[in-house]
């Protein structure tokens, strides 16, 4: 007789192919509807299911995982973040959490960067110039913005995605300046031709340009807050591909009114989709909706390695992408 085929829960609509693949190898339930599941849909669905697959619009805290049913076993997150899941827990419990880590760091690398010579170059009021038909002919001095060949970039964060944005902005010409939990090794420096700094505070006070590259996390929540964002240059941009809630984005709003840094370019923000309604009206910023892995080659692989999670657990092997809770 032939083994019973895992139970899987998917709480949003993936990629057609995935999805179909998703059904010829478990019992999959999909998502109808591209809306995140209520907490009661979520709680419902760890009640049978034997592995759950959710994205980052998923909470899944303390108090779900404590009801849910003895047969959950794999939380395969389509993804790579694992903030939105209380991972301790989930382990505590025997539940394992896997997540999709390397797979979309050039993408997002390639969001940075567009979010970069958008803000020095005034991109997204040229374009509200000629959607507004407000353009009368090109003069010498309308829409200056800044060279970035010779700035200095510090990047925060220096895992896979800030070494992609590292690579891109060298090509550009920036000089590369880094903070990390961990100094790289000095091969990988030479190679990015990036300087470390033990200390946040002096690398932010020196840099043009500060990309977002680091994990949310209880110590990175509001990691750049009032304080270490009044150590920036007011001639600086700051740019966040990576979690919202690294910023304290209503300190930064304050200081981008009030002229104390010159431009912001966000993708994520950090109370998800309600954004400050000031900071919407701003002319010196560019926001987009969460797009940094959003190419259909990086949804489709990110798809691939949840399935070769769930395949490996349910052969009886450890995931490959297993999350260890101490790591994060």
């Amino acid at each position: 007789m032939p083994a019973k085929r895992l139970s899987v829960v998917v709480t949003r609509r993936l990629p057609a192919v995935v999805e179909a693949r998703l059904k010829e190898l478990f019992e999959t339930t999909l998502r109808v509807d591209d809306t995140p599941m209520s907490r009661e849909e979520l709680l419902a669905a760890m009640q049978h299911a034997d592995v759950l697959v959710p994205t980052v619009t998923d909470k899944i805290d303390a108090a779900m995982l404590a009801t849910a049913g003895a047969q959950l076993r794999l939380i395969a997150n389509y993804g790579a973040g694992v903030d939105h899941i209380d991972v301790a827990t989930a382990r505590q419990r025997g539940i394992l959490v896997s997540n999709t880590p390397g797979v979309v760091s050039e993408d997002t690398a390639d969001i940075a960067m567009m979010l970069i010579l958008a803000v020095t170059r005034r991109i997204p009021e040229g374009l509200r110039v000629m959607q507004e038909g407000g353009w009368r002919g090109w003069t010498p001095t309308a829409m200056l913005g800044g060279r970035i060949a010779g700035k200095k970039l510090g990047i925060l964060g220096m895992g896979q995605n800030g070494r992609a944005v590292a690579r891109r902005a060298a090509a550009f010409g920036m000089e590369i300046h880094y903070n990390n939990r961990k100094r790289l090794h000095p091969e990988v420096e030479a190679e990015l031709g990036a300087t470390w700094w033990e200390s946040l505070d002096q690398m932010v006070a020196r840099v043009d340009v500060l990309s977002i590259n680091c994990p949310h996390t209880p110590s990175t929540f509001h990691l750049m807050n009032a304080r270490r964002l009044k150590l920036m240059k007011p001639t600086a941009v700051i740019v966040n591909t990576s979690r919202g809630e690294v910023i304290d984005e209503n300190a930064l709003t304050r200081m981008l009114r009030a002229g104390e840094i010159a431009g912001a370019g966000l993708d994520v923000f950090e109370d998800g989709a309600n954004i400050n309604p000031r900071l919407r009206a701003l002319d010196n910023v560019a926001l987009l909706p969460h797009v940094g892995s959003a190419t259909r080659e990086g949804r489709i692989e990110m798809g691939e390695k949840v399935m070769i999670n769930i395949k490996t657990f349910a052969d009886g092997h450890r995931p490959p992408d297993l999350v260890v809770p101490n790591i994060f």
